[in-house]
């Protein structure tokens, strides 16, 4: 295990380091000038000079990289030319809404899309079969933003049963003002009791974390039928069947466990995408999350927030996959023997 975590994080560090120099390059190639987008563009000769020196935006372009690495080590991701604040800072104000909605998209997916794909693998080529996979196809396939334009404006607009936006009644504010622990709203409203803010959460994520979670439920369904079909066709599963066993019985004991390998391995990755789509979401249901930020940096040409916003999914994708390896190297001992 100890040789196995160590090339883990191995591979993690060198995935890291080139996330870092591709937003580097990435901040160099966007066209403009950001001395001139963060002094303004009436600034002086000399306002322009001092924002280049404060940027270091005259020194050689691996001194500018050194820098930059240096920099994101120490926790400084730059100042945001859009709103004159440290990108960490806007990051981590930003970043719990999204996580909150992420994070209770995934919850759905999984809970979701691991029944769904057993169902399907007990009745293979079946009728249940066949409805779990077409409606795995259509969650995969259909658009996300185009999903949620649709389910705000059936299930907000037209029937009124849930909110139009936000994350909460802003006027609660005045009537029930919350404590801030974690900045995660309905978190903080669990466990200061603030049960008008968390009751109000609650019913203002149901559309946008639905329409999140449809596209990983659909995928961890997929693998999850996939992989327990070709685990319970193994020696184990069969010897399982002769010994008496029903097919739910081997499909659950004997074969899912197995088969946890490539569904956690999925999941890593669709919670990445899923922060991705989080972001679509957010601009319909007016989100206070990390993909508002990410719309206002791009609007405004704000390189320093677009290559923060960039480096931290790429941190949250790397710190997924590093956490469902180590996991699979717990779950099935032949991972950690590679």
């Amino acid at each position: 295990m100890p040789r196995y975590l160590t090339r883990r994080l191995g591979q993690a560090v060198l995935v890291v380091a080139g996330v870092v120099g591709l937003t580097f390059a990435v901040m160099r190639l966007v066209p403009g000038d950001p001395a001139v987008a963060f002094a303004g563009p009436r600034a002086t000769e000399a306002e322009l000079a001092a924002a280049r020196a404060r940027f270091g935006l005259d020194d050689p372009l691996w001194t500018q990289l050194w820098n930059y690495a240096r920099d994101l080590a120490r926790g400084d991701w730059g100042v945001s030319l859009h709103t004159k604040q440290p990108v960490a800072q806007d990051l981590a104000l930003a970043f719990p809404a999204s996580l909150e909605l992420v994070g209770a998209a995934m919850i759905v997916a999984v809970a979701a899309g691991v029944p769904l794909g057993v169902l399907a693998a007990r009745f293979k080529a079946g009728l249940p079969d066949f409805s779990v996979r077409l409606t795995s196809m259509l969650a995969v396939s259909l658009p996300v933003f185009w999903l949620a334009l649709v389910v705000q404006t059936v299930f907000a607009g037209n029937l009124g049963w849930f909110p139009v936006a936000g994350e909460y009644d802003n006027s609660l504010d005045v009537t029930s003002p919350l404590r801030v622990y974690t900045n995660i709203t309905i978190v903080d409203a669990l466990i200061t009791g603030n049960w008008p803010i968390f009751t109000s959460t609650l019913w203002h994520l149901v559309l946008p974390a639905l329409v999140v979670a449809a596209y990983p439920a659909g995928v961890i369904a997929q693998m999850t039928r996939a992989a327990l079909i070709e685990e319970s066709g193994q020696d184990h599963a069969r010897l399982a069947r002769a010994l008496g066993f029903g097919r739910i019985a081997v499909l659950t004991r004997f074969a899912l466990r197995p088969a946890a390998g490539p569904v956690l391995s999925l999941i890593a990755l669709v919670f990445a995408y899923a922060i991705v789509n989080g972001f679509l979401v957010e601009a319909v249901f007016n989100w206070p999350g990390v993909g508002r930020y990410a719309a206002d940096a791009i609007r405004s040409l704000d390189t320093p927030a677009i290559a923060g916003v960039t480096l931290l999914v790429a941190l949250l994708y790397v710190a997924a996959n590093l956490a469902v390896d180590l996991l699979q190297g717990l779950v099935d001992p032949r991972v950690r023997g590679r």
